[in-house]
């Protein structure tokens, strides 16, 4: 069973930065894409960035400039760096690991936008 821990969530100001972990259980070079997606009260959960085990990236339109994706084969980790961060961005943000066919989900870590 694969285990995704998610970290790094907290309340920050408008105009801040955040950087969100993902921690897997297992290599992540197994799986095919790893990204991080949000969900907001009331809205369906969306995609925000993700990052293929060949290297590509793919970024939300709203989030594209401000924020990053990235892998640590050594640690098993994906970051997602969050700058410039907005109201908007106020969120419940999850891990995903694609492997195969099976999609692998964190719990979920709580991002808040607020001044």
């Amino acid at each position: 069973q694969v285990q995704l821990v998610e970290s790094g969530g907290g309340l920050v100001q408008p105009g801040g930065s955040l950087r969100l972990s993902c921690a897997a259980s297992r290599n992540i070079v197994s799986f095919s894409t790893m990204g991080w997606y949000r969900q907001a009260p009331g809205k369906e959960r969306e995609l925000v960035a993700t990052s293929t085990s060949g290297g590509s990236t793919n970024y939300a339109d709203s989030v594209k400039g401000r924020f990053t994706i990235s892998r640590s084969g050594a640690k098993n980790t994906v970051y997602l760096q969050m700058d410039s961060l907005e109201h908007e961005d106020t969120a419940v943000y999850y891990c995903n690991a694609k492997r195969e066919t099976t999609n692998y989900w964190g719990q979920g870590t709580q991002v808040t936008v607020s001044s």
